[in-house]
């Protein structure tokens, strides 16, 4: 019998990023958006974590990242998932979106608090910098 953690090899990319960064930082920074009436919501944690999921492999789509992490038993792992747990729908990310996060600075709140325990453990390099253009028609 094999557990996920046996699974997910100790270099893999997904450990290095659960070992430098804590993300429960972000419950404070969402409370206020959710209820506490009405049905349990997807962990705002493990919606961050998708989209980390997304960005840091190259994945183009949410729909694209919920099909990965169906059968990528690393990203499960990252996730807190077991083998048997439901993956979300790809649109949930973007209903939450749309109903939580559309006019609020969380994502940046949360890139740059994950930038700076990035750049705290040592693990930012100024050798390769990414820039990504948005070409408007």
């Amino acid at each position: 019998m094999l557990t996920l953690e046996q699974l997910v090899p100790q270099d893999h990319l997904v450990r290095k990023l659960d070992a430098a960064n804590d993300f429960s930082f972000i419950y404070p920074l969402v409370e206020d958006l959710y209820s506490l009436f009405g049905r349990p919501s997807i962990d705002p944690v493990v919606l961050i974590k998708m989209t980390f999921i997304q960005y840091t492999f190259g994945i183009r789509s949410m729909r694209q990242t919920i099909k990965e992490i169906e059968t990528n038993m690393a990203y499960r792992w990252f996730l807190g998932f077991g083998f048997h747990t439901e993956v979300p729908h790809f649109s949930t990310f973007g209903k939450n979106y749309v109903c939580r996060f559309a006019d609020t600075d969380l994502f940046e709140q949360i890139f740059y608090r994950v930038l700076k325990e990035v750049a705290d453990r040592g693990l930012l390099s100024s050798e390769h910098v990414f820039i990504e253009r948005c070409l408007k028609n």
